[in-house]
C-alpha cells in the first residue's frame, strides 16, 4: 500500500485512492467552495451592474463627468473599507460570519441603490454594497484555499474568478433585456420605474440565496485553531477529510501559529523591527498591478467607452455581454489548468498578451477622427478595436483576474493572513479607486489613446514584477508557506 500523507495540501502524485483518501468528503468541500463563490458572483454583479445605470443615474441626479465617476467610484471606497475589515476581522470573528454580514449588505445595497432618491442616497447604499464586494473579495478565497487541498485549491479558488465574471456577465445581461424591454436604461419599466432602478433590484435574488446558502455550511477548520477551539476543529476536519487525518491536520495548522499571542497586525513586520516582510510587498504588488493595467474601466465603463466612440447604447450593452462571453471562456481555461501548470506561467503569459493587446487597442483609438459633435469615431479602426479589446479582457481573465485571487489565498502563512488579506485587499480597492475615478476625466481632457497608454505601461510593469517576484505556490501545503 502507498504510503499514505497526513498533509492535506501536499503535492502528491497518487493515482488511486488508498482507504483513508478515501474518507475525503470532496462533495462536501465542493459545496463550501460552489457556497462561498456566491459572495464571488455577488461581487461581479454589484461591480457590472453600474455599467448600463450610467445614463439613468446622470439624468435622475444631474450629474457631470466628475460627480459621475465619484457615483461609479463611490462603492470602492466601501470595497477598500470592507477588504481592510475583513481581512483584519476574519481572525476575530470567523470567515463564516463576516460572509453572513456580507450577504446582509448586498441585499440592503442592492434594494437602497434602486431606491435612492438622490446622489447621497445612493452614495450611502452603494457605500454598504462596496464594504460587502470589498469583505467578500478577500474572504471567499480565503476561506476556500483553507478548506481545500493543495491539488484541487488552484481550481476550487479559481471558481472565484469565473463567479465574479459570471457576476459581471449576468449584470451586463439583465441590463441589456431590461434596457431592450424598456427601450432605453432611463425609460419606465414596471411599475412605472425606470429600467435602471430595476437594474439593482435583480441582484436581490442571489443576495438572498447567498444569505440561504451560508447556513448550512461550516467555518474555516483554521478560524479555530487561531482560536485553538480544538473540539470545532477537529469536528470540522472530521468532516472535510476523515476521522484518521483529522487530529494530524489539527497538530500540524496548530504548530504555525504564535501560542504567545493570536495573530495580529504587528506580525507583519519582522521581531524587533520595523521592517515589512517582503511577502506583504508581493501581496501588495499583485493587488495593485491587478487594477493599474486598467480592466475595470472596462467592465465599469463599457457602455461609456463604446459609446464614445461611435456605437449605440444597445450596442454597446450588447459587446459588454460578448466581452463577458470571452472573460468566462478564459476563466475556465485557466480553472483547468492552473494546478497543472502553476499560477506564475499564467501570470506572465497575461502580462505579455495584456501589453500587445492594448497596444492594439491605442494603434485604433488613435487612428479615429473627431466628428462635429466631440466624439471619437473609429469608421473602419472600429472592428481592430473590438479584437483587441476583447484579446484585452481574453488575457486578462486567463491569468491577473482569477490567479491574482488564487495566489493572495495561498502566500500568506496562517500567522499573517487576515493581516495580509487586510493589507492586500486595501491596496487593490484604492488602486481601483483611483483607476475608477480618474477614467471619466482623462477621457474628457486627453481622450482614450492616451489613457490607454497608461494602463499599456503599467501592463508591462505587471511581467516585469512577476518575472522578478514571484515564486511558483503550486502544491505548497498552506503551512509550508514562508515569512519571507
Amino acid at each position: 500500500m502507498k504510503e499514505i500523507t497526513l498533509d492535506i495540501n501536499a503535492d502528491t502524485k497518487c493515482t488511486h485512492y488508498t482507504p483513508v483518501d478515501a474518507e475525503e468528503n470532496l462533495p462536501l468541500i465542493i459545496l463550501i467552495a460552489c457556497v462561498a463563490t456566491i459572495g464571488g458572483f455577488l461581487f461581479g454583479f454589484d461591480s457590472g451592474v453600474i455599467n448600463g445605470t450610467i445614463d439613468g443615474i446622470q439624468q435622475a441626479f444631474g450629474s457631470n463627468s466628475i460627480g459621475t465617476g465619484f457615483n461609479v467610484a463611490s462603492m470602492l471606497l466601501g470595497c477598500a473599507l470592507g477588504a481592510f475589515v475583513a481581512g483584519k476581522s476574519a481572525d476575530r470573528y470567523g470567515r463564516k460570519g463576516l460572509l453572513v454580514i456580507c450577504a446582509l449588505l448586498f441585499i440592503l445595497s442592492a434594494w437602497g441603490s434602486g431606491i435612492a432618491a438622490n446622489s447621497t442616497e445612493f452614495v450611502i447604499y452603494r457605500l454598504f454594497g462596496g464594504i460587502a464586494v470589498g469583505a467578500a473579495s478577500v474572504l471567499s478565497p480565503a476561506y476556500i484555499s483553507e478548506i481545500a487541498p493543495a491539488r484541487l485549491r488552484g481550481l476550487l479558488t479559481s471558481i472565484q474568478q469565473v463567479a465574479i465574471i459570471l457576476g459581471l456577465f449576468c449584470s451586463f445581461l439583465s441590463n441589456y433585456f431590461l434596457a431592450k424591454f424598456a427601450g432605453a436604461s432611463t425609460t419606465a419599466l414596471w411599475l412605472d420605474i425606470s429600467a435602471w432602478r430595476w437594474m439593482f433590484w435583480v441582484e436581490l435574488l442571489p443576495a438572498c440565496l447567498f444569505f440561504v446558502t451560508l447556513i448550512f455550511i461550516p467555518e474555516s477548520p483554521r478560524f479555530y485553531a487561531i482560536k485553538n477551539n480544538r473540539a470545532q476543529g477537529i469536528n470540522v476536519l472530521s468532516r472535510l477529510f476523515g476521522p484518521a487525518k483529522a487530529e494530524p491536520l489539527w497538530q500540524q495548522i496548530r504548530a504555525t501559529l504564535n501560542d504567545s499571542h493570536q495573530p495580529r497586525f504587528r506580525d507583519v513586520f519582522y521581531q524587533h523591527s520595523n521592517k515589512v516582510k517582503p511577502v506583504i510587498w508581493v501581496g501588495i504588488g499583485l493587488a495593485t498591478l491587478q487594477q493599474l493595467v486598467g480592466i475595470n474601466v472596462v467592465f465599469y465603463y463599457g457602455a461609456v467607452l463604446w459609446q464614445a466612440v461611435g456605437f449605440s447604447e444597445a450596442d454597446a450593452l450588447l459587446i459588454n455581454v460578448f466581452s463577458g462571453g470571452v472573460s468566462i471562456l478564459a476563466c475556465f481555461i485557466t480553472l483547468f489548468l492552473i494546478d497543472k501548470v502553476g499560477r506564475k506561467p499564467f501570470l506572465l503569459i497575461g502580462s505579455i498578451g495584456m501589453s500587445l493587446s492594448l497596444l492594439g487597442l491605442i494603434f485604433a483609438f488613435s487612428n479615429g477622427t473627431i466628428d462635429a459633435n466631440g466624439q471619437l469615431q473609429l469608421g473602419d479602426w472600429g472592428f481592430m478595436a473590438l479584437v483587441q479589446a476583447n484579446m484585452y479582457v481574453f488575457f486578462f481573465n486567463l491569468s491577473w483576474g482569477p490567479v491574482m485571487w488564487v495566489m493572495l489565498g495561498e502566500i500568506f502563512p496562517n500567522q499573517i493572513r487576515g493581516s495580509g488579506l487586510a493589507i492586500a485587499g486595501l491596496s487593490q480597492w484604492l488602486a481601483n479607486f483611483a483607476i475608477t475615478i480618474s477614467f471619466p476625466m482623462m477621457l474628457a481632457s486627453i481622450g482614450l489613446a492616451v489613457t490607454y497608454s497608461f494602463y499599456a505601461v503599467f501592463a508591462v510593469c505587471s511581467a516585469i514584477f512577476v518575472l522578478k517576484f514571484i515564486e511558483e505556490t503550486k502544491g505548497k501545503s498552506l503551512e509550508h508557506m514562508q515569512d519571507s
